[in-house]
């Protein structure tokens, strides 16, 4: 009978190989032999453990122990709440192009697009505007399908959504895209035709492409409004704003204006001189300077707090996005964070989290063990390490490095993590042969020399498709070459003149198909194959040719690498193989 032991939702290895009686270095040796790269202290799931002990064959059932974890309390069940209208959420999103960062820019009159790097937005991006007295939060979300888990928080984040169009363009993926996060979060749509000032700008052809998305514009007799504006000259912006707060108003927005905050983390990032540094957007209550927080498995005291123009300020109420400084640690993009009374509490809550959920950002999921199990001896892997400014590019990166992957060649991600590149990830890169992958953050000159002596390479982008390019690019050079066959046709030996160890020189009819240089031919005798030879010449009476037509009669010398003994009568199957590089 197995023995039963029981552990919470994640467990270290070097705990999972006590609580299994086995020494933990020879637990991580025995992983190791089985291309399972895992540290001692890296956390794995439920799920994996499971899935390790049975690919090792140790006798033992394991039990999930029941967690009690915390949950905060929603606005509504609050003690006291007292709920009032607050600013309406707007994320912007759209395909990549199509002018989205620029539109924001001309509604906070900045120039945010001009030092997005390749014209893009790299992460989320919240700013706070004031219209006719009445304060707008806009999310500007990331184009580039990279970014696809960040535009899809962008929308759940949101009451509305404006999905910005290209007049001069119309519906592109990344616009389907938008919509179907849009409608699978439930928020009210807006979409603005932006570029109305280009001569080849055409809203019915907006209109017509929304149409076919089943979002039939008002004017055609559906629900659908469409606001035609140009980023560039303004025109229709104070419109758009004011569409925004109409469907704002009939939504009636509400939220708690006294209780304690409550939250989502939309970035985080390590700021020098600071720390941990977290951008939230503040969803109920109020976040006051000195409060105490969790965030997922991160806790601190917000001890500095900035509005979206980089100014500190004392609070931030519903609908607000703030900078948050004082967390222990990064907390991770997407998670709830919540005000709590004191410090304790907050470590208190964090920590039953991170009991609880803490493998999720490990390197190693269940899925990720199952796919080294079901493939280990037959894919190549490219071993990397992946750094990031923030939170959320570091989940993009990583998902779209994994979206690559195919069951011939796939990327093992060996360590990962937020700012700059350190001794530590230049140890862990030598020791799996890993090319270190940066995107926008530095690399200090001092690791620089560390990973030249320790033959590690480090690459750097600040625009993320260049980075997933280069990725695809070297998974591709670990692709065998394929061979190619082409059929060429059948010609039928009608003399024979000479015959070598290695060479047969004869002659033939072309029977059917054309035969050109460079060729194989497979030798049949009564449809049975007796050798394979080279076409080394091809002659037409005395003449060389590299072409003979069906019907023709040719002379033809056939390369072998031993001693053909060929009859009138036999037949060669022609054909050529082509090796070609392949790509993912």
């Amino acid at each position: 009978m197995s023995r039963i032991i029981e552990i919470d939702q994640s467990i270290t290895v070097s705990t999972l190989a006590e609580q299994l009686e086995l020494p933990a270095a020879s637990l991580v040796s025995e992983l190791f032999k089985n291309g399972i790269m895992i540290t001692l202290n890296e956390k794995i799931d439920y799920d994996t453990a499971s899935i390790l002990i049975s690919e090792l064959g140790i006798d033992v059932e394991l039990k999930q122990k029941e967690q009690d974890v915390p949950v905060p309390k929603k606005d509504e069940d609050r003690e006291g709440a007292v709920l009032a209208d607050r600013p309406p959420v707007v994320a912007i999103m759209g395909h990549v192009d199509h002018g989205k960062t620029s539109l924001l820019d001309k509604i906070r009159d900045s120039k945010v697009a001009d030092g997005e790097a390749g014209g893009i937005t790299q992460h989320i991006s919240a700013y706070q505007i004031e219209h006719k007295n009445r304060l707008v939060t806009f999310l500007d979300t990331p184009g580039h399908e990279a970014f696809a888990a960040i535009r899809e928080h962008g929308a759940a984040l949101t009451d509305v959504v404006v999905i910005v169009v290209a007049a001069d363009d119309g519906i592109k993926p990344q616009t389907i895209e938008a919509i179907r996060f849009a409608n699978k979060a439930g928020v009210k749509l807006i979409i603005a035709a932006n570029k109305m000032d280009k001569d080849a700008a055409d809203l019915n052809r907006v209109k017509q492409g929304l149409a076919e998305q089943e979002l039939l514009p008002e004017d055609w007799g559906g629900q659908t409004t469409v606001m035609p504006v140009s980023a560039k000259t303004g025109e229709g912006i104070d419109e758009l704003i004011d569409m925004i707060l109409l469907v704002s108003d009939v939504e009636e927005l509400k939220a708690d204006t006294r209780g304690p905050a409550a939250g989502l983390i939309i970035e985080a990032h390590m700021q020098k001189g600071l720390g941990p540094v977290a951008v939230a957007l503040v969803n109920d209550g109020v976040l006051s300077r000195g409060d105490f927080l969790v965030a997922g498995s991160s806790y601190g005291k917000a001890r500095v707090l900035k509005d979206s123009n980089g100014a500190e300020v004392q609070q931030a109420t519903a609908s607000t996005p703030v900078t948050i400084s004082g967390l222990k640690s990064l907390p991770e993009f997407g998670d709830d964070f919540h005000v709590v009374g004191s410090e304790k509490e907050a470590k208190k809550l964090a920590s039953s989290y991170s009991n609880s959920q803490g493998a999720r950002s490990s390197g190693m999921t269940s899925t990720e063990m199952l796919r080294i199990i079901s493939k280990r001896t037959s894919v190549d892997e490219l071993n990397i390490l992946l750094k990031a400014d923030v939170q959320g590019s570091l989940t993009s990166v990583s998902d779209s490095v994994k979206g690559i992957d195919t069951n011939e060649v796939s990327t093992r991600i060996v360590g990962s993590g937020i700012g700059a590149v350190g001794e530590s990830d230049i140890r862990t890169a030598a020791a799996a042969g890993a090319t270190i992958y940066c995107f926008n953050v530095s690399v200090p000159a001092q690791t620089i020399r560390l990973a030249t002596q320790h033959d590690v390479e480090i690459k750097s982008y600040t625009v993320i498709y260049e980075l997933i390019d280069d990725i695809k690019a070297k998974l591709e050079d670990l692709l065998s070459p394929e061979d190619i066959t082409t059929e060429l046709g059948t010609l039928k030996i009608k003399g024979i003149f000479n015959t070598t160890k290695t060479e047969v020189i004869c002659g033939g009819e072309l029977l059917k198909g054309k035969l050109t240089l460079p060729a194989k031919a497979r030798v049949t005798r009564d449809k049975k194959q007796i050798a394979e030879a080279e076409v080394g010449n091809l002659k037409k009476g005395p003449t060389d040719t590299h072409e003979v037509l069906e019907g023709e009669m040719c002379g033809l010398t056939l390369v072998t690498e031993s001693k053909l003994t060929l009859e009138e009568g036999d037949r060669l199957e022609l054909y050529r193989v082509e090796t070609i590089e392949r790509s993912l």
